[in-house]
């Protein structure tokens, strides 16, 4: 990766960071619009998020509203403002194919993926370099578990997602083998 590029991924993190995305979260439909939450701890670091999502209530599964409130680096923060941007108005399908996509690019290395896939994370691909810190991996991956567990308490998760499940609402983010 060239410098202009890494310095380039560095700003849209930092961004992200001082201007969240979805930071604040929404008051739950009490009207029974479909909604999950999820409350996800690093325990590696601290980092926490508490990510609330909205459903549409029309029998389709099209994420309405993601929002969210936490606290930790700014590659968590951050890549919880871009998840927010990614997944809001799709399915609940597509945002759980997006995570998976992201996840893959967390375990490149570095490497990034291939330039189709990029273009699906958009911003995303901005924490290629983070990729090669398995530390801080978690850091970028805790608003994604938070969303899979959110979708999965909102009925939405598909068939071909990992099964979520039932936890209390404070939970641990699982911890990765470095």
């Amino acid at each position: 990766m060239t410098n202009q590029l890494e310095q380039l991924y560095q700003q849209v993190i930092l961004d992200h960071a001082r201007s969240a995305h979805g930071r604040g979260l929404a008051v739950a439909d009490a009207v029974g619009h479909p909604h999950g939450e999820s409350h996800q701890v690093n325990p590696t670091c601290g980092d926490e998020v508490t990510l609330r999502v909205a459903l549409s209530d029309d029998g389709a599964t099209t994420i309405e509203q993601v929002s969210w409130e936490g606290q930790g680096c700014s590659i968590s923060q951050a890549s919880l403002s871009v998840l927010t941007d990614l997944v809001s108005g799709r399915s609940a399908e597509d945002a759980e194919q997006l995570g998976e996509t992201f996840r893959a690019l967390m375990a490149s290395q570095g490497k990034g993926l291939d330039e189709s896939l990029e273009d699906e994370l958009g911003d995303a691909t901005a924490f290629t370099g983070v990729s090669q810190f398995p530390a801080r991996i978690k850091c970028a991956l805790l608003g994604w578990a938070a969303l899979r567990d959110a979708l999965a308490r909102a009925g939405a998760a598909s068939a071909t997602s990992t099964p979520v499940a039932p936890a209390p609402k404070t939970q641990d983010f699982p911890k990765e083998d470095a």
